[in-house]
């Protein structure tokens, strides 16, 4: 999932601006990246909960349904490499952890919810806020490199 968000963010540092819309919601490159990331973090703080035996911790983010000034700031070269370090980080303690879980554990796990194997397979569907935003490499034949 991880390296599908990251090929689509290659291409981001030609977005023009405008925010595309989709279904209900508006994304621009650095919204998909947090929603990714925020995805991840979440999720994982419900794994490590139940691990630990502790009721999860309901989460207060905005979520998709807020695009904040921040989204909208122009996605430079800097920005694609603080998200591949950001999401390949968080993509490594996901890999740690579930490799640390027996069969048992990722297919009967402890506490309220999906099964651990099922948290992560749902984790795994947050390429949909990168392909919101797409690839946009063609747009740079189109007008000319914005990067």
């Amino acid at each position: 999932m991880v390296e599908h968000v990251l090929r689509l963010a290659a291409t981001w540092t030609r977005w023009d601006g405008q925010p595309v819309h989709v279904d209900d919601r508006v994304y621009t490159p650095h919204k998909a990246v947090r929603r990714v990331a925020d995805h991840m973090v979440d999720h994982l703080a419900e794994l490590e909960a139940r691990l630990a035996g502790r009721d999860t911790q309901p989460d207060h983010w905005h979520a998709s349904a807020t695009t904040t000034a921040a989204d909208r700031a122009p996605f430079t070269a800097e920005d694609l490499d603080e998200a591949r370090s950001r999401l390949t980080r968080l993509a490594r303690i996901w890999a740690d952890r579930l490799g640390a879980l027996t069969d048992e554990q990722l297919d009967h796990s402890p506490g309220e919810g999906w099964t651990f194997r099922e948290l992560a397979l749902h984790v795994t569907e947050s390429t949909y806020y990168a392909d919101a935003v797409g690839d946009l490499s063609c747009y740079a034949d189109a007008v000319g490199d914005l990067s």
